[in-house]
């Protein structure tokens, strides 16, 4: 079975990529000299801080497992990429709530980037797979978990 492609803006690359380093060079060493330091305490069958630092060195090597796979089938998205003619992937979207005359502002980035707080909504989403390959007026219907559909008009598609 074949990894799935990673989509990735640069500035998610490079997020990914500090992150990587970070854990390796940083992290890595820190949780090494906490275990070192528990192992001083002594018996270590019954030393919560060495137990703490293990569960923290796994959960580290894991996440730079993950974050090396992400990176190996990553697909990048150039700027020179984005269209504003439809939705695309990198584009940012500003679309109207037809029923409340709300407008967002939307930033399509893939999965592994999705961060709704500051509006970088995944193309995997029901907002995101909605309104990705339509143009500019077109007006979509966005089926929500919680039931029931929400009408977004597209205002406007930029880079």
């Amino acid at each position: 079975m074949s990894d799935k492609e990673v989509i990735l803006t640069q500035d998610g690359l490079k997020k990914l990529e500090d992150e990587l380093e970070m854990l390796k060079s940083v992290k890595r060493r820190e949780v090494a000299e906490r275990i070192k330091v528990a192992i001083g305490y002594g018996d270590i069958s019954e030393n919560s801080e060495y137990e703490d630092a293990k569960n923290e060195q796994a959960f580290i090597e894991g996440r730079i497992i993950t974050l090396e796979k992400l990176l190996r089938n990553a697909r990048i998205i150039n700027s020179d990429e984005i269209v504003t003619d439809i939705v695309s992937i990198g584009a940012t979207v500003i679309v109207e709530d037809m029923e409340f005359g709300d407008t967002m502002e939307y930033t399509i980035v893939g999965s592994a980037e999705s961060n709704p707080s500051q509006n970088k909504i995944s193309n995997e989403s029901p907002v995101g797979k909605a309104i990705l390959g339509k143009q500019k007026g077109t007006t979509v219907d966005v089926s929500v978990p919680a039931g029931g559909v929400i009408q977004y008009k597209i205002l406007e598609i930029k880079k």
